[in-house]
Protein backbone atom coordinates (compact mmCIF):
# COMPACT_ATOMS: atom_id res chain seq x y z
CA UNK A 1 0.00 0.00 0.00
CA UNK A 2 1.28 3.25 -1.31
CA UNK A 3 1.91 5.96 1.59
CA UNK A 4 -0.66 8.64 0.90
CA UNK A 5 1.42 12.11 -0.68
CA UNK A 6 1.57 14.70 1.89
CA UNK A 7 1.31 18.52 0.67
CA UNK A 8 1.68 21.29 2.65
CA UNK A 9 -0.53 24.55 2.99
CA UNK A 10 0.45 27.43 1.26
CA UNK A 11 4.47 27.58 0.29
CA UNK A 12 5.89 24.78 1.75
CA UNK A 13 9.17 22.96 1.34
CA UNK A 14 9.94 18.82 0.51
CA UNK A 15 12.58 17.14 0.33
CA UNK A 16 12.03 14.44 -3.08
CA UNK A 17 14.46 11.56 -3.59
CA UNK A 18 14.39 9.12 -6.64
CA UNK A 19 16.48 5.89 -7.50
CA UNK A 20 17.56 4.76 -10.63
CA UNK A 21 15.91 1.09 -11.81
CA UNK A 22 17.54 -1.59 -9.99
CA UNK A 23 19.78 1.07 -8.29
CA UNK A 24 22.17 0.65 -11.01
CA UNK A 25 24.58 2.99 -11.43
CA UNK A 26 24.39 4.74 -14.58
CA UNK A 27 24.42 8.37 -13.81
CA UNK A 28 28.44 9.22 -14.84
CA UNK A 29 28.99 12.88 -14.60
CA UNK A 30 27.87 14.08 -17.62
CA UNK A 31 24.53 12.60 -17.02
CA UNK A 32 24.92 14.09 -13.77
CA UNK A 33 25.33 17.56 -15.87
CA UNK A 34 22.36 16.80 -17.79
CA UNK A 35 20.19 15.86 -14.91
CA UNK A 36 21.16 19.04 -12.97
CA UNK A 37 20.16 21.26 -16.12
CA UNK A 38 16.91 19.46 -16.56
CA UNK A 39 16.34 20.39 -12.93
CA UNK A 40 17.11 23.79 -13.23
CA UNK A 41 15.15 24.23 -16.60
CA UNK A 42 11.87 22.41 -14.88
CA UNK A 43 12.66 24.52 -11.88
CA UNK A 44 11.99 28.37 -13.51
CA UNK A 45 8.97 26.86 -15.51
CA UNK A 46 7.42 25.30 -12.71
CA UNK A 47 8.25 28.53 -10.44
CA UNK A 48 9.79 26.18 -8.21
CA UNK A 49 12.70 27.56 -5.95
CA UNK A 50 15.24 24.45 -5.59
CA UNK A 51 17.28 25.24 -2.26
CA UNK A 52 20.08 22.48 -2.65
CA UNK A 53 20.86 19.16 -4.16
CA UNK A 54 23.02 16.07 -4.64
CA UNK A 55 22.92 14.34 -8.00
CA UNK A 56 24.61 10.59 -7.20
CA UNK A 57 25.16 7.46 -9.44
CA UNK A 58 21.69 6.01 -8.80
CA UNK A 59 19.62 8.21 -7.16
CA UNK A 60 19.52 12.29 -6.17
CA UNK A 61 17.92 14.27 -3.64
CA UNK A 62 16.67 17.70 -4.24
CA UNK A 63 15.02 20.15 -1.48
CA UNK A 64 13.16 22.66 -2.63
CA UNK A 65 10.32 25.27 -1.95
CA UNK A 66 6.98 25.75 -4.00
CA UNK A 67 5.37 28.73 -3.53
CA UNK A 68 1.78 29.41 -3.52
CA UNK A 69 -0.12 29.71 -6.85
CA UNK A 70 0.03 33.09 -7.76
CA UNK A 71 -1.73 34.24 -11.44
CA UNK A 72 0.75 35.49 -14.50
CA UNK A 73 -0.01 37.07 -17.49
CA UNK A 74 0.90 35.84 -20.95
CA UNK A 75 3.56 37.15 -21.43
CA UNK A 76 4.99 35.84 -18.37
CA UNK A 77 3.65 31.92 -19.35
CA UNK A 78 4.81 32.21 -23.03
CA UNK A 79 8.20 33.28 -21.78
CA UNK A 80 8.49 30.29 -19.14
CA UNK A 81 7.19 28.01 -22.25
CA UNK A 82 10.18 29.56 -24.56
CA UNK A 83 12.88 28.65 -21.19
CA UNK A 84 11.71 24.99 -21.31
CA UNK A 85 10.22 24.32 -25.12
CA UNK A 86 12.22 27.09 -26.90
CA UNK A 87 11.34 30.01 -29.04
CA UNK A 88 9.95 27.81 -31.97
CA UNK A 89 7.38 26.55 -29.58
CA UNK A 90 6.70 29.69 -27.54
CA UNK A 91 5.65 31.66 -31.11
CA UNK A 92 3.50 28.37 -32.25
CA UNK A 93 1.85 28.78 -28.68
CA UNK A 94 1.33 32.23 -29.02
CA UNK A 95 -0.01 32.53 -33.10
CA UNK A 96 -2.46 29.45 -31.62
CA UNK A 97 -3.95 31.76 -29.49
CA UNK A 98 -4.07 34.33 -31.59
CA UNK A 99 -6.05 32.20 -33.77
CA UNK A 100 -8.52 31.45 -31.12
CA UNK A 101 -9.06 34.50 -30.31
CA UNK A 102 -9.37 35.96 -33.76
CA UNK A 103 -12.23 33.42 -34.18
CA UNK A 104 -14.09 33.58 -30.88
CA UNK A 105 -13.14 30.61 -29.36
CA UNK A 106 -11.75 32.02 -25.99
CA UNK A 107 -12.19 28.86 -23.67
CA UNK A 108 -9.77 27.00 -26.53
CA UNK A 109 -7.24 29.91 -25.82
CA UNK A 110 -7.57 29.29 -22.25
CA UNK A 111 -7.60 25.61 -21.90
CA UNK A 112 -4.29 26.13 -24.32
CA UNK A 113 -2.45 28.34 -21.62
CA UNK A 114 -3.72 26.10 -18.69
CA UNK A 115 -2.27 23.33 -19.93
CA UNK A 116 0.69 24.97 -19.20
CA UNK A 117 -0.09 26.62 -16.18
CA UNK A 118 -1.60 23.28 -14.48
CA UNK A 119 1.91 22.40 -14.32
CA UNK A 120 3.38 25.35 -12.37
CA UNK A 121 4.06 25.75 -8.53
CA UNK A 122 2.47 22.14 -8.00
CA UNK A 123 5.21 18.99 -6.59
CA UNK A 124 3.82 16.16 -8.27
CA UNK A 125 4.05 17.97 -11.98
CA UNK A 126 7.24 19.18 -11.54
CA UNK A 127 9.09 15.92 -10.49
CA UNK A 128 7.18 14.17 -13.09
CA UNK A 129 8.38 16.31 -15.84
CA UNK A 130 12.29 16.02 -14.42
CA UNK A 131 11.94 12.28 -14.32
CA UNK A 132 10.06 12.25 -17.87
CA UNK A 133 12.19 14.28 -19.51
CA UNK A 134 15.38 13.04 -18.06
CA UNK A 135 14.27 9.74 -19.01
CA UNK A 136 13.21 10.54 -22.84
CA UNK A 137 16.88 12.49 -23.10
CA UNK A 138 18.55 9.30 -21.39
CA UNK A 139 17.06 6.46 -23.86
CA UNK A 140 17.52 8.16 -27.05
CA UNK A 141 21.08 8.55 -25.82
CA UNK A 142 21.18 5.00 -24.96
CA UNK A 143 19.22 3.68 -27.38
CA UNK A 144 17.10 2.04 -24.34
CA UNK A 145 13.63 2.06 -23.92
CA UNK A 146 11.47 2.07 -20.93
CA UNK A 147 11.14 3.88 -17.52
CA UNK A 148 14.61 4.90 -15.69
CA UNK A 149 13.46 5.14 -12.25
CA UNK A 150 12.60 2.15 -9.45
CA UNK A 151 9.28 3.87 -8.55
CA UNK A 152 7.72 6.84 -8.00
CA UNK A 153 9.77 9.52 -6.49
CA UNK A 154 9.59 9.90 -2.33
CA UNK A 155 8.87 13.08 -0.37
CA UNK A 156 8.89 14.04 2.74
CA UNK A 157 7.02 17.53 3.74
CA UNK A 158 9.27 19.45 5.83
CA UNK A 159 8.67 22.35 8.27
CA UNK A 160 10.14 25.46 6.98
CA UNK A 161 11.99 26.35 10.58
CA UNK A 162 15.65 26.58 11.13
CA UNK A 163 16.01 23.29 12.63
CA UNK A 164 14.13 21.15 10.22
CA UNK A 165 15.04 22.94 7.12
CA UNK A 166 18.52 23.41 7.80
CA UNK A 167 19.34 19.49 9.43
CA UNK A 168 17.89 18.55 5.93
CA UNK A 169 19.79 20.40 3.63
CA UNK A 170 23.03 19.38 5.50
CA UNK A 171 21.98 16.04 5.24
CA UNK A 172 22.10 16.21 1.56
CA UNK A 173 24.54 18.32 0.81
CA UNK A 174 26.94 16.37 2.79
CA UNK A 175 25.54 12.86 0.37
CA UNK A 176 28.94 12.63 -1.36
CA UNK A 177 30.57 12.79 1.70
CA UNK A 178 28.55 9.95 3.52
CA UNK A 179 29.37 8.15 0.40
CA UNK A 180 33.03 8.58 0.34
CA UNK A 181 33.29 10.05 -2.92
CA UNK A 182 34.85 13.53 -1.77
CA UNK A 183 36.15 14.94 1.59
CA UNK A 184 35.07 18.49 1.40
CA UNK A 185 31.24 18.78 0.23
CA UNK A 186 32.75 22.07 -2.17
CA UNK A 187 34.75 19.43 -3.90
CA UNK A 188 31.26 17.78 -5.05
CA UNK A 189 29.96 19.34 -8.55
CA UNK A 190 27.08 17.79 -8.38
CA UNK A 191 25.41 19.23 -5.18
CA UNK A 192 24.05 22.69 -4.02
CA UNK A 193 26.56 23.87 -2.26
CA UNK A 194 29.11 22.79 -4.77
CA UNK A 195 27.65 23.99 -7.35
CA UNK A 196 27.24 27.42 -5.83
CA UNK A 197 31.25 27.27 -4.43
CA UNK A 198 31.75 27.02 -8.21
CA UNK A 199 29.94 30.10 -8.60
CA UNK A 200 26.31 29.16 -10.26
CA UNK A 201 23.91 31.87 -9.21
CA UNK A 202 21.01 29.87 -8.77
CA UNK A 203 22.81 27.59 -6.71
CA UNK A 204 23.90 30.42 -4.69
CA UNK A 205 20.66 31.92 -4.08
CA UNK A 206 19.23 28.31 -3.18
CA UNK A 207 22.48 28.33 -0.07
CA UNK A 208 21.77 32.06 0.76
CA UNK A 209 17.65 30.41 1.32
CA UNK A 210 19.09 28.09 3.85
CA UNK A 211 21.44 30.59 5.61
CA UNK A 212 18.67 33.09 5.72
CA UNK A 213 16.62 30.86 7.73
CA UNK A 214 19.35 30.11 10.23
CA UNK A 215 19.40 34.17 10.63
CA UNK A 216 22.11 35.14 9.04
CA UNK A 217 22.64 38.01 6.22
CA UNK A 218 25.04 39.64 4.26
CA UNK A 219 27.22 39.22 0.74
CA UNK A 220 27.52 35.96 -0.58
CA UNK A 221 31.04 35.43 0.91
CA UNK A 222 29.60 35.90 4.64
CA UNK A 223 26.88 33.50 3.94
CA UNK A 224 29.11 30.91 2.39
CA UNK A 225 31.64 30.79 5.07
CA UNK A 226 28.69 30.75 7.63
CA UNK A 227 26.70 27.73 6.03
CA UNK A 228 29.89 25.88 5.67
CA UNK A 229 30.55 26.40 9.30
CA UNK A 230 27.15 24.98 9.55
CA UNK A 231 27.63 21.98 7.53
CA UNK A 232 31.36 21.17 9.66
CA UNK A 233 30.14 22.21 12.82
CA UNK A 234 27.59 19.31 11.95
CA UNK A 235 28.99 16.66 10.49
CA UNK A 236 33.40 17.46 10.94
CA UNK A 237 35.37 15.93 8.50
CA UNK A 238 35.63 12.58 6.54
CA UNK A 239 38.69 10.12 4.58
CA UNK A 240 37.78 8.25 1.61
CA UNK A 241 40.43 5.64 3.25
CA UNK A 242 38.25 3.75 5.32
CA UNK A 243 36.17 4.00 8.27
CA UNK A 244 37.14 7.09 10.34
CA UNK A 245 37.52 6.37 14.35
CA UNK A 246 34.15 8.37 15.01
CA UNK A 247 32.33 5.68 12.35
CA UNK A 248 33.52 2.91 14.50
CA UNK A 249 32.43 4.98 17.13
CA UNK A 250 28.73 5.58 16.01
CA UNK A 251 28.60 1.78 14.57
CA UNK A 252 29.24 0.31 18.53
CA UNK A 253 26.14 3.01 19.45
CA UNK A 254 23.80 2.14 16.87
CA UNK A 255 24.87 -1.79 17.67
CA UNK A 256 24.07 -1.35 21.14
CA UNK A 257 20.76 0.66 20.53
CA UNK A 258 22.00 4.09 21.86
CA UNK A 259 21.37 7.43 20.73
CA UNK A 260 23.54 9.51 18.65
CA UNK A 261 23.82 13.21 18.04
CA UNK A 262 22.63 15.46 15.63
CA UNK A 263 26.62 15.87 13.61
CA UNK A 264 27.09 11.83 14.18
CA UNK A 265 23.68 11.16 12.35
CA UNK A 266 24.51 13.24 9.23
CA UNK A 267 27.01 10.88 8.83
CA UNK A 268 24.17 7.81 8.58
CA UNK A 269 21.87 7.37 6.10
CA UNK A 270 18.96 8.23 7.52
CA UNK A 271 15.60 6.92 6.03
CA UNK A 272 13.71 9.51 8.06
CA UNK A 273 14.51 12.04 6.08
CA UNK A 274 13.16 10.61 2.83
CA UNK A 275 10.61 7.83 4.66
CA UNK A 276 9.36 10.12 7.36
CA UNK A 277 6.78 11.45 5.55
CA UNK A 278 7.07 14.77 7.50
CA UNK A 279 10.07 16.76 9.71
CA UNK A 280 9.69 19.37 11.61
CA UNK A 281 8.27 19.88 15.32
CA UNK A 282 6.05 18.00 16.83
CA UNK A 283 3.58 20.99 16.80
CA UNK A 284 3.80 20.97 13.31
CA UNK A 285 3.58 17.35 12.32
CA UNK A 286 0.65 16.72 14.94
CA UNK A 287 -1.22 19.92 12.62
CA UNK A 288 -0.19 18.47 9.55
CA UNK A 289 -1.74 15.15 10.68
CA UNK A 290 -5.00 16.55 11.66
CA UNK A 291 -5.34 18.38 8.23
CA UNK A 292 -4.99 14.90 6.41
CA UNK A 293 -6.96 12.38 9.03
CA UNK A 294 -9.02 10.67 6.65
CA UNK A 295 -5.36 8.99 5.09
CA UNK A 296 -4.81 7.18 8.57
CA UNK A 297 -6.27 4.60 9.94
CA UNK A 298 -8.89 5.27 12.92
CA UNK A 299 -6.86 3.60 15.24
CA UNK A 300 -3.91 6.36 14.93
CA UNK A 301 -4.72 8.64 17.55
CA UNK A 302 -1.64 11.30 16.81
CA UNK A 303 1.01 12.21 13.62
CA UNK A 304 3.62 13.00 15.63
CA UNK A 305 6.77 10.26 15.82
CA UNK A 306 9.88 10.79 17.90
CA UNK A 307 13.02 9.40 15.77
CA UNK A 308 14.70 6.91 17.03
CA UNK A 309 18.82 6.24 17.84
CA UNK A 310 19.61 9.81 17.94
CA UNK A 311 19.27 13.40 20.42
CA UNK A 312 17.11 14.76 17.40
CA UNK A 313 16.13 18.15 19.99
CA UNK A 314 12.81 19.08 19.10
CA UNK A 315 12.28 17.65 15.59
CA UNK A 316 9.57 14.69 14.88
CA UNK A 317 8.02 12.37 12.30
CA UNK A 318 5.32 11.44 10.72
CA UNK A 319 5.98 7.97 9.90
CA UNK A 320 7.43 5.41 12.82
CA UNK A 321 10.16 3.47 10.91
CA UNK A 322 10.87 0.29 12.30
CA UNK A 323 13.30 -1.18 10.09
CA UNK A 324 16.93 0.38 10.07
CA UNK A 325 15.74 4.10 10.29
CA UNK A 326 19.14 4.70 10.60
CA UNK A 327 23.13 2.84 9.37
CA UNK A 328 26.31 3.69 8.75
CA UNK A 329 26.34 4.45 4.57
CA UNK A 330 28.18 2.06 2.00
CA UNK A 331 31.16 3.68 1.01
CA UNK A 332 30.63 4.28 -3.28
Amino acid sequence: MRTARIVGRGASYYHCMTRVIERRMLLNRDEKERFRKTMRQVAAFAGIEVLTYAVLDNHNHILLQVPERVELTEAEVLERITGLYGRVRASAVAMELDCHREQGRHEEAAALLYSYTHRMYDLSQYMKMIMQRFTQSYNRRHARRGTLWEDRFKSILVEGTADALSTMAAYIDLNAVRAGIVEDPKAYRFCGYGEAVAGNKDARHGIEHIAAVLGQSGNWSALSQAYRKYLFMQAGTHTKRGRTLREAQIEKVLDAGGKLSKAELLHCRVRYFSDGVVLGSKAFVEDIFESHREEFGLKRKTGARKPKYGHWGELCTMRDLRLDPVTLPVAA
